[in-house]
């Protein structure tokens, strides 16, 4: 349960990739062979990421520390987010919800612009929570309001972890349950908004065009290691919590599956609400040109109307061109709204927030909304503090003196200043740079050194035996075929596929302009130079460890072996102050 709660937690709170062919292949020949296999090593070897490597060899002992800060770094911005869960779920208590109604302008003369022009859900989180800049070159301030919830957010975190994995353990029964029947609730009422229909058809019909692209399986694949926190280091120190009798191959399973049914059945919800706003921004564009055409051509009101408007465009267009042209009328593409839907990290805060206020008793709805977030993200967090803290005490970095207590509000309190940078008027867009480079070819990297360490160095049959030990049986052909060939293989062209793709083009991102041509669609922007360095370092330095640590050890190796070659005496006798 604790790692069903960990990984649902990853994986369902933001999003749910809408590619299920290439999801559900990377899920059977990715995730379940990894996840099998990491909590069978951490429950044979009973130790976190940093021993179990370094017990199956000296070398291999970078690979822990890779997985250590791949925890840490997500964990920085992953708290950011519960940051804006606790801004979100004070505002709840509020009547009415302050994300439900246009602010007055200045001059109270009427509502505020870049309000109207998207809506009071966008703004809220854009404008009032985030307070957002237009690039990511403008820095701005740090949003106070932002950084008190971010280190409440931190607090509360180390009261919930400080009392044990025992404690953690009992807390999950409620954490990892409680979001289902919340979801529950906003499935039925997502269901029933206009529009919904829409989403639910964007979600389920495959484009089989879009399927040819390798990016569409480079995504998917990630997204299985993140949505099973695969290779963060996490699982392994969590199941050296398990009895060695435990049945690691039915939790495997059960896991497995049970956090793609959440998917999925979060996904529902969440793209009946993306059709609803979509259907809502397509037709105030459309009543925009309305509006346009029926001043341009003195038409009487309510005679263009949705439904026969596209009739009056097509009849305007060929008896007066010309006119039509120069009112420079919006392109209203429902497609193009459901494409540019709302994504990433701020999808909940902006999708389920848009049903909320459309309930009855919303402040009520929103508050448990909020809690459900809240609970979700406490569940991995659990996860990424244990992949961080179990490493470090492997290494003996922590000295006998201090207490876990204190150590573990010490790396509390680092993350807290180094996250601060999320509370930028910038910090979205940095928390969307580490969400997409920490997450993606560093876990990669860490899943193929570790599925090539238990099968080729710690050895297929010795793991098979210590499988047989902890479940009697053992394990049969699907994961000796996973494990020996079809998973390491697959990882590997999934990583230099993503090197090739990315290498080609120059990233980008959304920004949110309210002076864009195309407010309030994405204004994308072409990431800096100095910016995609840092891309580039966040995805080479928390696995630079690897082959730093095996150099290090072979050095020490050859040092060695030098040393013994030159101290070695070619005679099978001494003779030493005249005696023999």
């Amino acid at each position: 349960l604790k790692v069903s709660g960990y990984k649902t937690g990853q994986a369902n709170g933001a999003t749910f990739w809408a590619f299920l062919i290439p999801y559900v292949i990377a899920l059977v020949f990715e995730g379940l062979p990894l996840l099998h296999m990491e909590l069978a090593i951490g429950q044979r070897l009973r130790m976190g990421s940093v021993g179990v490597w370094n017990s199956i060899s000296p070398y291999l002992g970078g690979l822990g520390v890779a997985s250590m800060a791949v925890s840490f770094l997500v964990g920085l911005f992953y708290n950011m987010i519960l940051a804006w869960i606790l801004w979100y779920f004070f505002h709840s208590f509020q009547s009415p919800l302050p994300w439900r109604d246009c602010p007055i302008n200045l001059n109270h003369t009427g509502y505020v612009t870049e309000c109207e022009k998207s809506s009071p859900v966008n703004y809220f989180w854009y404008h009032e929570t985030l307070n957002i800049t237009p690039d990511i070159e403008t820095s701005g301030s740090l949003q106070w309001w932002l950084v008190l919830c971010l280190a409440s957010a931190w607090c509360l975190v180390y009261i919930c972890f400080i009392r044990g994995i025992e404690t953690i353990g009992k807390a999950i029964y409620v954490t990892a349950t409680f979001p289902y029947l919340v979801l529950t609730i906003f499935l039925v009422r997502a269901l029933t908004l206009s529009g919904a229909s829409d989403g639910l058809i964007y979600l389920f019909t495959p484009n089989w065009e879009t399927l040819k692209n390798p990016k569409v399986w480079l995504d998917a694949a990630t997204q299985i290691f993140f949505s099973l926190s695969l290779a963060f280091g996490g699982l392994i120190a969590f199941s050296s919590y398990n009895a060695q009798k435990n049945n690691c191959e039915r939790d495997a399973l059960i896991v497995g599956c049970v956090n793609s049914f959440t998917s999925i059945y979060a996904s529902i919800p969440i793209f009946a609400i993306l059709g609803f706003k979509a259907n809502e921004n397509y037709n105030d564009c459309r009543n925009w040109n309305i509006l346009r055409l029926t001043n341009a051509f003195n038409i009487g009101d309510e005679n263009i109307t949705l439904e026969n408007y596209d009739h009056w465009l097509n009849y305007l267009n060929g008896t007066d061109p010309s006119e039509v042209e120069s009112l420079s009328l919006k392109t209203c593409n429902l497609q193009t709204f459901l494409d540019q839907s709302a994504s990433g990290t701020g999808l909940a805060f902006i999708v389920f927030t848009e049903a909320v206020i459309r309930m009855p008793g919303s402040q009520v709805w929103a508050v448990l909304f909020f809690v459900m977030l809240f609970s979700l993200g406490l569940s991995s967090m659990f996860g990424n503090l244990e992949g961080v803290l179990t490493p470090l005490l492997d290494l003996h970095m922590v000295p006998p003196w201090l207490p876990k207590e204190i150590f573990t509000g010490l790396i509390c309190l680092i993350s807290f200043t180094v996250a601060l940078i999320f509370t930028l008027g910038s910090g979205n867009y940095w928390l969307e740079i580490f969400n997409s480079y920490v997450g993606s070819m560093p876990l990669l990297i860490i899943a193929f050194f570790e599925i090539i360490s238990v099968v080729y160095i710690y050895g297929i049959n010795r793991f098979n035996d210590d499988i047989e030990w902890m479940t009697g049986r053992r394990p049969n052909i699907y994961w000796q075929a996973t494990w020996r060939f079809i998973s390491p293989f697959m990882l590997l062209v999934v990583f230099v596929a993503y090197v090739v793709i990315e290498a080609e083009k120059r990233p980008t991102y959304s920004a949110w302009n309210p002076d864009s041509v195309n407010f309030p669609l994405a204004d994308v922007l072409h990431y800096p130079e100095w910016v995609f360095v840092i891309c580039v370092l966040l995805s080479v330095l928390p696995v630079v460890s690897i082959p730093l640590v095996a150099l290090y050890r072979f050095i020490g190796f050859l040092k060695k072996y030098i040393m013994d070659r030159h101290n070695q005496n070619p005679y099978a006798i001494e003779f030493c102050n005249g005696e023999f």
